[in-house]
């Protein structure tokens, strides 16, 4: 699947309060699907049941969807926009907001993770056997090796879920590896019937069950918990033993997303509703927005399920999107949802290029049928004509005559990797050469193409175009080179991975940290081929994949471990040790670049660094949070009381002096200063640690100062007892902006790490010119 290019998503709130009522008749108005946000404390006690209120006060039960009672309380409805503008004026309803699609973020990892096996963390959790990963996807397709139960204990007590019978799927497809699945598609056939292009559920390529016809979320879940699995290939690349970063966690499908017809917030939120009640310990969604456009906290469900889950420990690591290089593209950006960016790993699928005047350029496939075996066949780029659907090989827009028996350069952008491929083969092209434009640089994916296929960089590209354009005859061959480990400089920060800063709050850092996620090989549908196009039959148990989407996995599983291993750990905590010992440096031990810059990488780009499992483990200190915090933030950021409580489900009141959002205790600081400010400016930030390692501890600060900036921190060194476990400190950054030197981004970068000895526990510092959004 290629990597996630969504269309502008955004979440249009209904202030109907400020609008006059519409004028047309009920008959004439079109049904939409609103969710419909209920202060739960206002129930008259004469309605025995929130459903019964609901039902009588607001609506009639046949246009209810879900009720929702457990991270949100309300309902979703169809319901006419004059209908749901009525109801925006109900003193009970708090908000109500228009449902909304929103789209999916689309083996070595493991080791690179710093995991070696029956050592440090992957022992010392029993892999995590008492946890459970909630997975919100495409569903998952239960048969696969990596779902295995062989060995694994009793199913935690605790356990409240249900394995929900649909077409395919029975209670025998779920074990003690799979204990549970559910499935969510009201929302969805409430849009195909109201919201134009959406179609109804395709019955003859999409399962109404939990079972998984488009493999993502086959995909994800594997990555995040697979079991063992020997002799494990995508048709023979990146063959070996295929595992999931917790092997033994237990899992829990959640079908929120369905074949080519992305998710629906509805459907999320009841999703989210359903993981908390069955008793989930981590939940994984690597789903969001796109484009940089990102929806304030109270109107994004992900957001407000995510809350209600945070709220009550639940862990929730998301996807930050594949809308990188550019500034501002992150999405996901709740303080209380860990964003995961993408890196690669230090394994490769080296191909080649060689051109007729004997030019080798480096590139990379996944392709897996008949070689070219050195055969030079001509060389023709349909972008010449100046056609820009020709160039990207776009449906039905090649001309036979021009293509046939050729190997045919393609633009990348506006249809999927794979789909131009099949373009090329109907037209008669032998093979295709995959050229990366300005905008993805030298940032390369493999894809299980159809036809002989090399993908490559933007440079290399720029080449080839130049070769065609000077040459009478050209010509050209591609040789593949099969899977290659040890490459390096590794990772390195993936182009399309979402970059900060943050769009709704820039005061907090996202993203919080990468992991891998190019390239990842994982469980996969029998449904569909690797490529996802519905004329490849190809059958295969793994696939490999890249986004976002396959990073956000590797953090939830992470998670799991951390959370078997210190069962006392809030989520707040265990991102703090995930991004305190994250890695900046690479496996060449220089700092981490930018695949698309080739540029040292930032914090905008890789947040806290790459995720470093082994000494996450013992962290030394934790930032930590409480609900209580997150409620301060929102009320720094100008959220009133009202529209809090659609997040945080119960009323909350303000303090009179407002805690400002970047003194909420994130292990990352930003200062913004303000964009009217000349010469010297100063910001103090209060940060509090917790000691987790042991008891009796004196950590002393070193500080690595932003460029042209004054860092001090006081008091100088922080000294732990049995008795005292928490201790704060306050950290000033002076800087002169006439001095202030940032880069592209607009910022400068440093850090402050505390460190006894033992542990050294990093926080990332970044300064710019900025008024608060």
């Amino acid at each position: 699947m290629a990597p996630f290019l969504s269309h502008p998503i955004s979440l249009l709130f209904l202030l109907f309060s400020f609008l006059p009522l519409l004028s047309l008749s009920a008959v004439d108005q079109p049904y939409k699907t609103y969710i419909v946000r209920i202060d739960s404390q206002s129930k008259p006690s004469i309605f025995p049941t929130h459903y019964h209120w609901y039902t009588t006060e607001f609506t009639d039960a046949p246009q209810i969807l879900h009720t929702y009672d457990t991270v949100f309380h309300g309902f979703s409805a169809t319901l006419t926009p004059g209908h749901a503008a009525t109801l925006s004026h109900h003193p009970s309803v708090l908000a109500v907001f228009e449902d909304q699609r929103q789209q999916l973020h689309t083996t070595r990892s493991p080791q690179f993770l710093g995991l070696r096996n029956q050592r440090g963390l992957w022992s010392d959790s029993d892999y995590g056997s008492d946890v459970i990963i909630g997975v919100l996807d495409t569903g998952i397709w239960p048969e696969r090796r990596s779902f295995s139960d062989v060995n694994l204990g009793a199913i935690p007590a605790r356990w409240k879920g249900i394995c929900e019978v649909g077409e395919r799927f029975s209670a025998r497809n779920c074990n003690k590896k799979l204990i549970g699945a559910r499935f969510f598609i009201k929302g969805h056939e409430a849009a195909s019937g109201s919201m134009g292009p959406i179609t109804p559920i395709n019955e003859t390529v999409e399962f109404k069950s939990p079972r998984d016809a488009d493999g993502h979320g086959t995909h994800t879940a594997s990555t995040a918990a697979g079991r063992h699995v020997f002799g494990a290939s995508m048709e023979g690349y990146a063959a070996g033993i295929a595992k999931g970063v917790a092997p033994k966690a237990r899992l829990a499908a959640y079908k929120v997303c369905w074949k080519n017809s992305g998710c629906f917030d509805s459907d999320i939120l009841a999703a989210f509703d359903a993981a908390v009640k069955d008793g989930v310990d981590v939940i994984s969604i690597s789903i969001g927005g796109g484009d940089g456009i990102s929806a304030p906290y109270y109107l994004d469900p992900i957001a407000i399920g995510a809350y209600g889950a945070a709220s009550r420990g639940i862990f929730v690591s998301s996807s930050a999107g594949n809308d990188g290089p550019n500034i501002m593209s992150a999405t996901n950006l709740a303080p209380w949802i860990v964003t995961v960016g993408a890196g690669t790993i230090d394994r490769n699928f080296p191909a080649e290029v060689v051109l007729g005047n004997g030019k080798r350029l480096s590139g990379v496939s996944l392709y897996a049928g008949l070689p070219l075996s050195g055969k030079m066949y001509p060389l023709v780029y349909p972008g010449k004509s100046g056609v820009l659907s020709a160039s990207l090989c776009m449906e039905n827009s090649l001309d036979p005559n021009m293509v046939k028996g050729k190997i045919v350069v393609c633009d990348r952008g506006s249809s999927a990797r794979v789909a131009k491929g099949l373009v090329v083969k109907k037209a008669g092209g032998v093979g295709m050469i995959l050229a990366n434009g300005v905008s993805n640089g030298e940032g390369l994916v493999g894809d299980a193409h159809l036809i002989p296929t090399c993908a490559l960089g933007s440079d290399e590209g720029d080449a080839v175009k130049a070769y065609v354009s000077s040459t009478s005859n050209p010509a050209a061959t591609i040789a593949f080179k099969g899977t290659v480990i040890g490459i390096k400089p590794a990772p390195v920060v993936a182009s399309f991975s979402g970059r900060g800063p943050n769009g709704l709050t820039p005061e907090i850092l996202k993203p919080d940290l990468i992991a891998p996620g190019v390239n990842i090989l994982a469980a996969w549908t029998d449904n569909v081929g690797p490529t996802g196009l519905d004329s490849d039959t190809r059958k295969t148990e793994f696939n490999i994949l890249s986004g976002t989407s396959m990073a956000c996995p590797h953090v939830s599983g992470a998670a799991a471990l951390l959370k078997s291993a210190h069962p006392d750990w809030s989520p707040a905590a265990i991102r703090s040790a995930m991004m305190t010992t994250a890695n900046t440096f690479n496996n060449l031990n220089q700092p981490m670049t930018d695949e698309a810059t080739g540029n040292v990488s930032s914090p905008y780009d890789l947040g806290a660094g790459h995720l470093n499992l082994d000494r996450a483990m013992d962290p030394g200190l934790v930032y930590d949070i409480t609900n209580d915090d997150y409620v301060n933030f929102l009320c720094g950021i100008g959220y009133g009381p009202r529209v809090i409580q659609v997040i945080t489900r119960s009323p909350v009141s303000c303090l009179v002096k407002k805690t400002l959002p970047e003194n909420l205790n994130y292990p990352s600081i930003t200062a913004l200063l303000p964009s009217s400010a000349k010469g010297a400016t100063s910001k103090t930030f209060i940060r509090a640690v917790t000691n987790v390692g042991q008891p009796n501890a004196v950590y002393r600060f070193t500080v690595q100062a932003p460029k042209g900036v004054t860092v001090t921190v006081k008091p100088p060194k922080l000294v732990f007892t049995e008795a005292l476990k928490k201790q704060s400190f306050i950290v000033t950054i002076t800087a002169n902006t006439r001095n202030l030197m940032p880069d592209d981004s607009g910022a400068v970068f440093g850090s402050i790490s505390w460190s006894d000895g033992k542990h050294v526990v990093r926080t990332p510092i970044l300064v710019t010119q900025m008024d608060p959004l």
